[in-house]
């Protein structure tokens, strides 16, 4: 019989524990983020599946999955249309003589723009990621972040995304010498490096 003694024992057991918590946690955790988003579409989206619901007795799953189609078709149609020179011009007056009188409106459209990489100024468009100097070259301290401005005076306005989160972080107009261009990263790349608090960021500074 093989021997295998207490202390040998335990380090199985927490090396298995250890192995099914890597397959599983992940698992679970990206479950959890889906059922949240589900749950705040859901929510969303409500007023236009309470008809499918009531009137044909639909289950609510297969309701919201039809009006999510229907308004995915809805913004195509409308992209589509837009695309047109009849279809610009079109929302371009209903734009200047109507929408614009909507208080916040052209605001949320700014914000948008820029969040879709829509807008000739979105950051998310151009993809200028850099590696910032907060505290000046003499310090050994540097922050991965987006060029979203720049001045006339030769600064610069950068956004420093929060992890694990990045649609959270930091504001900060620093001078052009404190900033290290890398546009050979993709915002998507420096993104999954935020995601990740950090892992994989040496690989990104590598390609250079």
């Amino acid at each position: 019989m093989t021997d295998v003694t207490p202390s040998r024992t335990a380090m199985i057991v927490r090396r298995s524990l250890a192995g099914g918590l890597l397959i599983l946690l992940p698992m679970v955790i990206v479950g959890t983020i889906f059922g949240w988003i589900y749950d705040v579409a859901s929510g969303m989206i409500s007023p236009f599946t309470g008809p499918f619901i009531t009137t044909f007795g639909l289950p609510k799953v297969l309701a919201d999955l039809i009006v999510v189609a229907l308004l995915v078709l809805l913004c195509f149609l409308i992209g589509t249309l837009v695309a047109t020179r009849l279809g610009a011009w079109l929302w371009q007056r209903a734009e200047e003589v109507l929408m614009v009188r909507v208080p916040g409106y052209r605001s949320v459209r700014e914000i948008t723009a820029q969040l879709l990489g829509n807008s000739n100024d979105s950051p998310f468009k151009r993809g200028e990621v850099a590696r910032i100097w907060l505290y000046g070259k003499q310090v050994d301290v540097s922050v991965l972040g987006l060029v979203t401005s720049r001045h006339a005076d030769g600064r610069v306005s950068v956004f420093v995304p929060t992890g694990p989160n990045p649609t959270t972080g930091f504001i900060y107009h620093v001078s052009m010498d404190l900033v290290e261009l890398h546009p050979e990263i993709r915002v998507e790349q420096m993104m999954k490096t935020v995601i990740a608090c950090g892992a994989g960021t040496s690989a990104l500074f590598a390609t250079r």
